[in-house]
């Protein structure tokens, strides 16, 4: 039975309309490589009492491997669990859900049900297996993916495994009726443009919301009002939240950053602040090297918290590159505002608690 957008929560919508923290969360091991659910426990209870407004696991950032690895289900599962356990107050009883969804069809329709079933209320949707396909083709997938349960777009940047997609094609994909959002995240400002022009040609402003995934630009594109001229009227759209790996970790700084995005006073301390932000994405995301470490930088932050006991990744060839440790050294001494170690330290027992 599908699963359409107007069947969730108002609050859920409401959430997601005005703007959220949503962190894309990396994956929790043991040394030997081993899904560690205490530790996933642990930081999703960070990420609520932080402030987060959703959580996106089975994304790039958790790992596309635990796929592989056969333990795609249970990642979710707990992660879902855990959200409708630790949520106490009204407002966080409606965290957004998110699941990531990945490949061809026939997988991507699987894990969209697995996801529909264990109460998530949207899929985020990965094209990177569809690199051949024409985007006629493409659409189609969506389309049958959307049939299942509303789905959150993804122009995902093509050093991580993205493709380069047209303004039509993002036309076309707005006027899915059930796609609800899109995460623009091709950390390029042309290709940036082409899914906000798709969104206004197929006017579907007021049901698709904008988050930022570009952990490059995080800043300018939420303080960036975008027109787009569609017939004789000029549509302004808005980047709302951002659902970013770069908010994986300080998740109580991005939900102060986002809020003094919103507040919609331009200064020249927002505009440092974006330059900062940016440079501290660089260290942890390791641009210096086409962006090898950036699933370690996110894990190597979360272990000096203590959230994390190591930075292991399913893949053992995956780890920090040569120098990394020494930027994210850096962009810790450099701007000791933007992290929220203290906030960490000060609640982390009772987060790694049974």
């Amino acid at each position: 039975m599908a699963f359409h957008w107007s069947d969730w929560p108002d609050d859920v919508l409401v959430r997601l309309r005005e703007g959220s923290v949503i962190p894309a969360s990396p994956l929790a091991l043991t040394a030997d490589r081993q899904f560690n659910p205490q530790r996933q426990k642990s930081l999703v209870r960070y990420y609520i009492d932080a402030g987060a407004g959703g959580i996106a696991i089975g994304v790039h950032t958790t790992q596309f491997e635990i796929r592989e690895k056969g333990i795609y289900t249970r990642v979710l599962e707990t992660v879902a669990d855990e959200i409708n356990s630790w949520a106490k107050t009204e407002k966080e009883k409606y965290i957004i859900k998110i699941a990531g969804l990945l490949g061809k069809t026939n997988q991507a329709k699987l894990e969209a049900d697995v996801a529909r079933n264990l109460g998530y209320h949207a899929g985020l949707l990965n094209l990177a297996t569809y690199k051949d396909a024409n985007e006629d083709e493409i659409i189609e997938h969506c389309e049958a993916i959307a049939d299942i349960m509303p789905l959150i777009g993804f122009y995902l940047q093509p050093a991580v495994g993205g493709i380069v997609l047209s303004s039509n094609f993002w036309q076309q994909f707005s006027m899915i009726e059930n796609v609800i959002a899109i995460k623009v995240a091709p950390f390029n400002r042309y290709q940036t443009l082409d899914v906000l022009r798709g969104i206004a040609l197929a006017k579907a402003e007021n049901r698709i919301s904008v988050y930022t995934g570009n952990d490059d630009n995080i800043v300018m594109d939420l303080i960036t009002p975008y027109e787009i001229r569609r017939d004789n009227t000029t549509v302004t759209l808005r980047t709302v939240g951002g659902l970013l790996g770069h908010w994986a970790i300080w998740v109580k700084g991005a939900v102060e950053v986002l809020t003094k995005c919103k507040e919609g006073i331009l200064d020249e301390s927002l505009l440092a602040l974006h330059g900062n932000v940016t440079d501290c994405n660089a260290a942890i995301f390791d641009v210096a090297n086409n962006f090898k470490g950036c699933i370690s930088g996110v894990h190597e932050v979360l272990r000096r918290q203590g959230l994390f006991e190591g930075i292991w990744c399913l893949n053992p060839n995956e780890t920090l590159s040569p120098g990394q440790m020494a930027e994210i050294d850096r962009v810790y001494r450099d701007y000791p505002e933007l992290n929220d170690d203290a906030f960490v330290m000060k609640n982390l027992d009772r987060w790694l608690s049974a």
